[in-house]
């Protein structure tokens, strides 16, 4: 029986990137940067040779000096330059994948050097480069919606284990994760990414909010189709919706009636949706997942 040496890959995690803008109003970008690289490495696994090996702490040290060189842009177009850096510069590097969190911040006080941080959503991006083409992945995290009214969850299984009443008038609420990918990507980084960010988170909201659901997987199909059907450049989308429940508190034994408007949000167990919606034309997805 022979034992040989699997798909592998290394690279740098969690880089805390903070980059300033200085004028008369100042520009903050809060990103959390990722760097993973594959070729063959072999040697350094089987005998610790270590000469095919760009350090992980290089790695991190060339992110800050393309932000400081060239500053940040949008997180698409910054993380395409660093994987062909990588891939470009380094024989040993077959391929590169770049990956990009921004957290938001919104200027307060009017002072024009004074933030508050976002909330929970981050913008994503993750970009993969092997020498002759890339692949571009945008998305977002920590969306959360909630419908009061619209939504309704009825006619499903029931066995004996079953407890859950069916219900025509219900809260939907989720946080969204959604990831997309593009159908091309210039290597020279040109393109519209920041339009194309919030024109698909415009829709996924829209859509959320719109349709009258009977499922969140109704739901989640809607929010999807809705995008793909407004966003030519947009080839498939990936979407996570935890079901984040909402129960009307019994108060009965108070004698208080209670016509569902005093509810309380059970953060765990939850119901988890994921589906992906496509093109049945698009393009393969190559490196991009």
């Amino acid at each position: 029986m022979a034992i040989v040496l699997g798909p592998n890959q290394y690279g740098k995690a969690e880089i805390r990137l903070v980059h300033l803008t200085r004028g008369d109003s100042h520009v903050i970008r809060d990103l959390t940067v990722g760097v993973t690289l594959t070729g063959d490495m072999r040697d350094v696994h089987l005998t610790g040779d270590n000469a095919a090996v760009l350090p992980t702490d290089t790695q991190k040290n060339t992110v800050y000096a393309f932000a400081a060189e060239h500053g940040v842009g949008q997180i698409e177009a910054f993380a395409l330059r660093l994987a062909r850096h990588f891939a470009d510069s380094q024989d040993t590097i077959a391929t590169a994948r770049v990956s990009v969190t921004e957290h938001g911040w919104d200027p307060v006080g009017g002072t024009g050097h004074s933030f508050a941080r976002r909330g929970g959503e981050v913008r994503t991006a993750e970009v993969s480069y092997d020498g002759t083409a890339a692949w571009a992945v945008s998305g977002l995290a920590g969306l959360t919606l909630l419908n009061s009214a619209d939504s309704e969850f009825w006619g499903y299984i029931k066995d004996r284990y079953t407890t859950l009443a069916e219900t025509t008038d219900r809260i939907l609420a989720t946080d969204v994760t959604a990831r997309w990918r593009h159908t091309a990507v210039n290597l020279d980084g040109g393109g519209d990414w920041g339009t194309s960010h919030a024109e698909a988170r415009r829709h996924l909201i829209e859509a959320f909010a719109q349709t009258y659901s009977r499922s969140l997987q109704q739901t989640l199909y809607a929010m999807g189709e809705r995008v793909l059907q407004h966003r030519p450049e947009i080839a498939e989308i990936r979407l996570v919706l935890p079901n984040k429940h909402h129960f009307t508190v019994d108060m009965a034994p108070f004698g208080i009636k209670n016509p569902g408007t005093t509810l309380y949000a059970s953060d765990r167990p939850y119901g988890l949706i994921e589906g992906t919606i496509l093109r049945d034309d698009s393009p393969p997805p190559g490196l991009a997942w």
